[in-house]
């Protein structure tokens, strides 16, 4: 509707163009007499001194500039392209161990018998894995926010993972014939696990429990308060990670876990600062 009248009112200008000047000589007579009769009240001129000076303020503010990005020359292009990695922001050997201790959070750092306890999971090498890679999935995503960097991490923090799980399939006295099939089982889920638990994190709750109900129960969950935890669980830890300084997590890989359960899971509060030496260590 508005559109319409608009559009009649342009009409009404072009087609008339000797109207159209007596208003607006008309509409500038009116205004300039609004001006007279202002400036003869006592402290107009201040007003007036004030409104400028905030038309000026308002046209100096200027849109809120985007996070600067990691500027990568030709030469890093051309040898990531061939499957090396470039020159990073810190030592690569430093990033290696951080990924490594990361893992180790996600192993020694975790209260197993609390998620198979409460999930009713199984305590087999394959209920540890599930919760393991769980962990592990939640770990990536927070340093895929680091740039090259965090990527780099990612990439031996998996690796790391998966050193892990051979040396206690080996343990455990598995046929390296057994021990391969399980690898190869264990990959394809790990990977099908990512794309469920990327959906889920980015949807609404119900997402984000079915990709726990496929993926850590493995189909199996007969309560949904379980279901219910869980979801808790990854939302708190997820939003616990953003809140940690990502220098301090690309170099000493240091993660302090937030329990399974605790009386106010909606107090999320900033981890203390982590402290290291020149070296990285």
């Amino acid at each position: 509707m508005y559109r319409r009248v608009l559009h009649s009112a342009l009409r009404s200008v072009t087609i008339n163009p000797s109207a159209s000047r007596a208003a607006v000589v008309k509409v500038g007579e009116q205004q300039a007499a609004v001006l007279r009769s202002a400036a003869a009240c006592p402290g107009a001129s201040r007003i007036q001194h004030r409104r400028l000076h905030l038309t000026r303020e308002l046209s100096a503010v200027k849109e809120p500039a985007e996070a600067p990005k990691e500027e990568i020359g030709t030469f890093t292009r051309l040898i990531e392209a061939m499957g090396f990695t470039g020159p990073l922001k810190y030592n690569k050997w430093k990033i290696k161990i951080a990924a490594l201790r990361m893992y180790t959070c996600c192993v020694e750092r975790i209260a197993y018998d609390d998620f198979f306890e409460k999930c009713s999971l199984p305590d087999t090498l394959n209920s540890w894995f599930l919760v393991a890679e769980l962990h592990v999935w939640m770990c990536l995503v927070r340093m895929r926010q680091e740039g090259r960097a965090g990527k780099y991490l990612c990439r031996y923090l998996v690796h790391s993972m998966w050193e892990d799980v051979e040396q206690r399939c080996k343990i455990m006295g598995i046929d390296a014939v057994e021990r391969k099939e399980s690898m190869k089982v264990m990959t394809e889920t790990f990977y099908a696990a990512l794309f469920g638990y990327d959906e889920g994190i980015l949807s609404c709750d119900r997402v984000l429990a079915a990709a726990l109900w496929r993926n850590l129960f493995n189909k199996q969950c007969e309560d949904p308060r379980q279901l219910e935890l869980m979801v808790q669980y990854v939302r708190k830890q997820m939003q616990f990670l953003d809140s940690l300084d990502g220098e301090d997590l690309l170099l000493t890989g240091e993660i302090k876990w937030r329990p399974l359960v605790e009386e106010n899971a909606q107090s999320i509060l900033k981890g203390s600062s982590v402290t290291y030496n020149d070296a990285g260590l």
